[in-house]
């Protein structure tokens, strides 16, 4: 073996080595993270949901007296996989200025939607099947490349999940891509709090 092959065996080993280990620290990290994001205090409702609460006021009076996260069992894991693969099928994508000629409504998709659309029909649907508001909580997070987005966070005993038009993967809050900014608070649907997004590395990817 020449010294110069047997270097450059040591050089990769070593690189290697050290992407094995960061790997590892961003690992950590990921599942360092928190099972339920931490919220802040009272911040501004979006003015999309502020128009969306005068046409379904009776959506946005809701107050919860518990706010404990609702308990996850099989058949609730089966509720979150069925409506968010039901939705993500039977609605397309598409945004408020093509379809209604506006930047911005909130409103229940027939056929079409964008992602706020996509949360309100899944928050529906799950509240149909006996899923408590406080547990179905609007939520405005950034994607990867700086687009604002919207998700349904499903706020468990075991972890806050994330529905998401864009996949229909239900992962918890901490893998996932996206910042997380704000959200509904879990006692008062009219009302909108600040998160805090502890993590100190962005995980995951859309697909």
């Amino acid at each position: 073996m020449s010294h110069s092959f047997s270097k450059a065996m040591r050089g990769w080993r070593v690189s290697a080595l050290a992407a094995v280990a960061l790997s590892m620290t961003i690992s950590a990290q990921a599942f360092s993270a928190p099972s339920h994001i931490k919220v802040l205090g009272r911040t501004s409702q979006p003015i999309g949901h502020y128009e969306y609460c005068k046409k379904y006021s009776g959506d946005c009076r809701i107050r919860s007296r518990s706010t404990h996260p609702t308990e996850l069992t099989r058949p609730r894991w089966t509720d979150l996989v069925e409506i968010n693969a039901h939705a993500n099928r039977t609605v397309t994508p598409i945004t408020d200025l093509q379809f209604y000629n506006v930047e911005e409504l909130w409103t229940y998709p027939k056929n079409y939607g964008d992602c706020e659309d996509y949360v309100l029909l899944k928050r529906h649907l799950l509240m149909e099947r006996g899923w408590p508001a406080s547990s179905l909580l609007i939520t405005v997070v950034t994607q990867p490349n700086g687009d604002g987005h919207a998700v349904l966070t499903v706020r468990t005993d075991r972890a806050e999940y994330v529905l998401d038009n864009l996949s229909n993967k239900i992962l918890p809050w901490a893998e996932t891509p996206y910042r997380f900014l704000k959200r509904q608070s879990a006692s008062h649907s009219g009302q909108w709090v600040a998160l805090d997004d502890v993590r100190n590395v962005v995980v995951g990817s859309v697909d």
